[in-house]
């Protein structure tokens, strides 16, 4: 699953992915397991609050690589 997301639309980073949570706009949530967990854990919540699932990656680095991107992301989502 996580091999698709660089072909998918996406949102990648805190930021633009709590927006497009709160707009209703995922499909599907990404956190990397060693982002900041304060951060990462109000995503989290927003996503069970719209019934998103939440998938759970190893490294920022795998979770950016993943995206496209050559550094890491803390949080990226697939859009609807």
């Amino acid at each position: 699953m996580l091999e698709n997301l660089q072909h998918e639309k996406k949102t990648v980073g805190i930021k633009q992915t709590a927006k497009a949570l709160k707009h209703d706009h995922v499909k599907t949530l990404y956190v990397a397991e060693d982002a900041d967990g304060n951060l990462i854990q109000q995503l989290i919540e927003l996503a069970k609050n719209k019934d998103v699932d939440v998938i759970r990656i190893d490294s920022m680095r795998k979770l950016g690589k993943a995206c496209g991107i050559d550094v890491g992301a803390a949080a990226a989502a697939a859009l609807k």
